[in-house]
C-alpha cells in the first residue's frame, strides 16, 4: 500500500457525511468519509485497518487517543451471557483471537500527546509504567461477567474510579459486543488535562468515542477495519452532531485542580 500523508480536518470538506466506500483490508486502500458540521466541528471517520492509517498521521497531531483494541481473550467464544441482549446475538468475526500488534502501540503513543486505553491490564508489556489507572465500577459482584474494567491512562495524575452499572449502560442500546456506555467515555475525557481539541480512536468499533465528541463538540478521528462497524459508527456519529448534549462541560471544568 503507498501511503499518503492524511491532512487533519481539511476546511473544504463538504457539511455532510459521504456515502461509504467499501474498503476492507484486502483492497489495498483506505475510504474516508468526513462530516462537517455548521460550527466547524470535522469528525473524519477512516474505514481501514489501523496499522495502516496511523503511520500517515504526524507525530503528536492529536491531543489524545481513547480507545478500547481487542484483548486476545477470543470474547467471541469466551461464554457467558446467552439472553437476549447478551453476547450471543453478535455475529462472530473473530476480531478478539489475538492482541494487537505491539507497533499499533507505538504508533498510539507518537501520534497523540494523551493516552487512555481500555485493557491496558492486557498490555502492560507494550504500555510503559504509568501513575494513573482509570476503573470502571459496574455496580455488580459476583455475576459471570467481570466486576470491573481497567484503563491505562498516560496522565500524571491520581488513579480514579467511575461508579456506572450495567442496568444504566443498556439505556445506550448495544450494537457491539464490547460497546462502552457513552457516560464511561465522557467520564475519560473528562479526565485529561488540558482539554482536548481533537480525540482519536483507532479502534472505533461502534463508534462509541465520535458520538461523545460529537457531544461535547471535540474534533475526531475513528478508525476502523470492520465494514459492518464502520456504517454503524457513521450513522451513531451523524446522528450525535444533530443532537449535542445539553450537559456539556464548560471550559472551566478543564483547569487543572
Amino acid at each position: 500500500m503507498r501511503r499518503r500523508r492524511i491532512r487533519l480536518f481539511p476546511r473544504t470538506a463538504a457539511h455532510r457525511l459521504y456515502p461509504v466506500v467499501d474498503a476492507g483490508r484486502d483492497s489495498g486502500r483506505v475510504a474516508t468519509v468526513e462530516l462537517w458540521t455548521g460550527d466547524s466541528m470535522s469528525y473524519k471517520l477512516i474505514h481501514g485497518d489501523c496499522l495502516e492509517v496511523m503511520p500517515t498521521l504526524e507525530s503528536e497531531s492529536v491531543d489524545a487517543v481513547i480507545t478500547d483494541p481487542p484483548y486476545g481473550i477470543d470474547f467471541e467464544n469466551s461464554g457467558g451471557m446467552t439472553l437476549a441482549g447478551g453476547w450471543n446475538q453478535f455475529k462472530k468475526y473473530g476480531w478478539d483471537k489475538e492482541r494487537p500488534q505491539q507497533k499499533i502501540f507505538d504508533e498510539i503513543l507518537r501520534v497523540s500527546k494523551n493516552q487512555i486505553i481500555w485493557g491496558g491490564n492486557y498490555f502492560t508489556d507494550y504500555l510503559p509504567p504509568t501513575m494513573q489507572w482509570l476503573m470502571w465500577d459496574k455496580g455488580q459482584r459476583n455475576f459471570s461477567l467481570a466486576d470491573f474494567e481497567m484503563a491505562w491512562s498516560s496522565q500524571r495524575r491520581a488513579s480514579r474510579v467511575f461508579e456506572y452499572s450495567r442496568a444504566a449502560a443498556l439505556v445506550d442500546g448495544k450494537v457491539h459486543p464490547t460497546q462502552n456506555p457513552i457516560a464511561v467515555i465522557k467520564w475519560c475525557v473528562e479526565q485529561i488535562r488540558p482539554r482536548p481539541k481533537t480525540i482519536l480512536d483507532p479502534f472505533m468499533g461502534s463508534g462509541t468515542t465520535g458520538v461523545v465528541c460529537a457531544q461535547l463538540g471535540i474534533d475526531f478521528i475513528g478508525i476502523e477495519i470492520n465494514a459492518e462497524y464502520f456504517a454503524i459508527a457513521q450513522r451513531r456519529i451523524e446522528e450525535a452532531t444533530y443532537q449535542p448534549s445539553l450537559f456539556a462541560p464548560q471550559p472551566t471544568q478543564w483547569e487543572p485542580v
